[in-house]
């Protein structure tokens, strides 16, 4: 092979390697590897959220906190008649066995519990959050009304909290007697769930 050939050839030989990784490109960036995934095209989505303020996190779970734990309360109150087994009450009061509820916590991402008066020490919630108990704890023995509260315990993490009535059966059943009747619904919600909700609502 002359000279000439050998370069000419090697030319050739260059721009067949060029023409394949362009082809290869193509067909990487082709109609399968651009189709998103649920869960990409949610991301995207939330991202395009406009600016949402604490104050309009916190009216949203005061809302939604309500409504939930007023519905968990009433199967709750419904079901703990039904048994005198204490393994079925302790389960009940558990939140176990206990379909809308566990509807309600799927559907909304949320951690729903029944606390008494022994989680005011309890050392797997925040100091703010024990404080808060303890603050409820001291309101019952004064007999004040029991009012909604909203902490915002991490960038990500909101907690609603709402004391029971102390006449509500639902203080024994659950926590037997006690000297100050005393429950407290704990929801825990995720702040990325809440403004996914919010947008849903803006859209309609």
């Amino acid at each position: 092979m002359t000279k000439r050939n050998r370069i000419k050839f090697l030319f050739m030989t260059r721009s067949v390697i060029l023409l394949a990784l362009l082809i290869s490109l193509l067909l990487a960036c082709g109609p399968d590897r651009v189709q998103y995934t649920n869960e990409l095209k949610q991301e995207m989505a939330d991202s395009k959220i406009k600016r949402i303020t604490d104050a309009d996190l916190i009216e949203t779970i005061d809302n939604m906190g309500g409504k939930v734990s007023a519905v968990v309360e009433k199967e709750l109150a419904t079901e703990l008649p039904k048994t005198t087994d204490p393994a079925d009450r302790a389960k009940l009061c558990q939140l176990q066995n206990l379909p809308r509820v566990k509807a309600i916590a799927e559907r909304y991402a949320l951690d729903i519990r029944l606390l008494g008066a022994a989680d005011v020490k309890n050392k797997s919630f925040s100091q703010k959050e024990r404080d808060i108990l303890d603050a409820y704890l001291y309101n019952a023995k004064q007999k004040l009304a029991p009012i909604s509260n909203i902490q915002k315990i991490s960038d990500t993490l909101f907690v609603y909290n709402m004391a029971l009535p102390t006449d509500s059966p639902i203080c024994e059943a659950c926590f037997g007697k006690q000297e100050i009747p005393f429950a407290v619904w704990r929801l825990a919600f995720s702040k990325r769930e809440v403004i996914r909700r919010m947008n849903s609502t803006k859209k309609k």
